[in-house]
């Protein structure tokens, strides 16, 4: 016969679960607050107390959440980009023919371009970075199999409309199409704001030649 779970032991799982929600949220609040900071001065130029200082959580508080620079950057960029995925679910969900999802994701394209450059530049330079930061290599690798899903998914979902086979592999895509956003965002961040529309005509374009 089994041990049946007594009023105290579920309390105090209930009790250890919310200390862990309430730990995690502490944790997405200030890594939402660090952003700013982070993507204004980059992964070399910021450390604890700078973030500390442009934002409502003190250092010690910040300290006490993360235990370095690296385990705040890793977890800004990781919640970051998370989000940004959901963002392109809708498009996908929403879409009825291949014009309709191809100009969607285009237009999403070029709007997180202008709105969040300064935040994807953070996450280039965290992708170079980890070239000499081992530490780094581990979540890099995490977003960037997460972004190269995202890509797969409006291919293939564009390929389904169009009736019509991708022509290249997931890895190729997601090659591609950050080829294009990272060379938009340097002409962006250079004052050229012509690249907002280049992106978007060329975005729509690469997904056509994907799936001809």
């Amino acid at each position: 016969m089994g041990i049946t779970e007594g009023p105290r032991s579920r309390q105090r799982a209930r009790a250890e679960r919310a200390a862990v929600d309430k730990f995690e949220r502490r944790r997405a609040e200030i890594a939402d607050s660090a952003l700013v900071t982070l993507a204004a001065n980059g992964y070399a130029h910021t450390g604890l107390r700078d973030i500390a200082q442009n934002s409502d959580f003190s250092h010690g508080v910040v300290h006490y959440y993360f235990s370095d620079k690296l385990d705040l950057m890793q977890h800004c960029i990781r919640q970051y980009k998370q989000d940004c995925v959901k963002q392109y679910d809708e498009i996908l969900e929403t879409a009825t023919t291949s014009v309709e999802l191809r100009d969607g994701f285009a237009e999403a394209m070029a709007e997180t371009l202008r709105d969040e450059s300064t935040l994807h530049r953070m996450w280039y330079d965290l992708r170079n970075q980890s070239m000499f930061t081992a530490e780094l290599v581990g979540v890099i690798k995490e977003i960037d199999l997460l972004l190269e899903q995202m890509i797969w998914r409006v291919v293939e979902r564009y390929a389904d409309l169009a009736d019509s086979p991708p022509t290249i592999t997931s890895p190729v895509a997601y090659a591609l199409y950050d080829g294009l956003f990272l060379r938009s965002l340097i002409d962006f961040l250079a004052g050229d704001l012509e690249a907002l529309e280049t992106l978007r005509r060329e975005c729509a374009a690469l997904l056509v030649r994907l799936c001809p």
